[in-house]
């Protein structure tokens, strides 16, 4: 008798979005930033964490999201957290399009800043902006209290 378990890969998509190249450990904040939660699951999404990636020979997180395609606004904040990744469209089992994440100079309103005593956190009519300092990890600053946004993750928008 054979008790050895056979290797299970993660099923291609018909259509929907592979986000690929996450950070290893990142899967779970981009599902945050996908809204995704136990009561609103409504079609198939697979996670791939900490699988092995030939690009860096190191190792990465992978999610697949049927019948979904993302907007500028999330594909913006996942490039917060995942500067390398790929995002790729698929439609009837092809890539439609595949393009890598890019962070501009300047993000608005995507994140809101850490320091509580920021003007942007005071209720005044502001929207919260950073200038990118750093890109890959990103390093944000506030352009109104100059602070250093740390924990990206926990303080978008």
């Amino acid at each position: 008798m054979d008790n050895q378990i056979a290797e299970t890969k993660i099923p291609p998509i018909r259509n929907g979005t592979v986000i690929d190249h996450i950070a290893s450990g990142q899967a779970l904040n981009v599902l945050k930033i996908l809204g995704v939660n136990e009561h609103n699951i409504d079609s198939i999404i697979s996670i791939g964490m900490h699988v092995p990636s030939s690009k860096t020979d190191g190792w990465k997180d992978v999610i697949k999201v049927e019948d979904r395609e993302l907007d500028q606004v999330t594909v913006g904040k996942i490039a917060l957290i995942a500067p390398d990744a790929t995002i790729s469209i698929i439609r009837d089992y092809y890539v439609a399009n595949k393009f890598k994440v890019r962070l501009d100079d300047h993000i608005v309103g995507l994140a809101r800043c850490s320091n509580p005593n920021c003007i942007t956190n005071r209720g005044e009519p502001v929207v919260p902006e950073f200038a990118v300092e750093e890109r890959n990890p990103p390093k944000l600053i506030c352009v109104y209290c100059d602070r250093m946004l740390t924990d990206i993750s926990d303080n978008l928008l």
